[in-house]
């Protein structure tokens, strides 16, 4: 139970630091880029995931014509 106590204390105070940070230009900026970073990783799990998903798809497809 203390793990978890100190997990949460951690997670809460990070929240805080991030929320002060996010007020200055410096802090947006960095939140800014890291926003399109992740949106850009997101992006590509998804066209990846789509992409084989089509693979996969097609060979289940054409097996089935076999």
């Amino acid at each position: 139970m203390g793990k978890v106590f100190w997990l949460l204390v951690g997670v809460i105070a990070g929240f805080a630091v991030a929320h002060v940070a996010s007020r200055t230009p410096q802090g947006r900026a960095l939140f800014d880029d890291l926003d399109g970073r992740l949106t850009g990783i997101g992006a590509a799990v998804v066209d990846g995931y789509r992409a084989r998903e089509a693979e996969l798809r097609a060979s289940r497809d054409s097996a089935a014509f076999d």
